[in-house]
């Protein structure tokens, strides 16, 4: 049995983004023994990581996928704008 952790391929349309005032990070990433399943991970100022459910079939459809929520929804998408409703105590 093989317990050797798998090296970790970063792309190299991963990096920091400024679009609109706000500033991410993408990194979208496989493992090496999976060269077909891309991750796409958004990491904000505030340090909160998004990261998709699905994998991309290539580093470039996920930074696509990228692009694509960012024309659609803009880069406030990736804030942390939720509005915290304290419990009764």
């Amino acid at each position: 049995m093989d317990d050797e952790e798998p090296n970790l391929v970063i792309s190299r349309l991963s990096g920091t983004i400024t679009r609109d005032d706000v500033t991410v990070d993408v990194q979208i990433y496989r493992l090496e023994r999976d060269p077909q399943e891309w991750s796409l991970e958004v990491i904000n100022d505030k340090r909160t990581s998004i990261v998709w459910e699905d994998t991309f079939p290539s580093d470039t459809s996920a930074y696509d996928e990228f692009i694509r929520t960012v024309e659609e929804e803009g880069m406030n998408c990736f804030l942390d704008t939720a509005k915290i409703i304290p419990f009764k105590r």
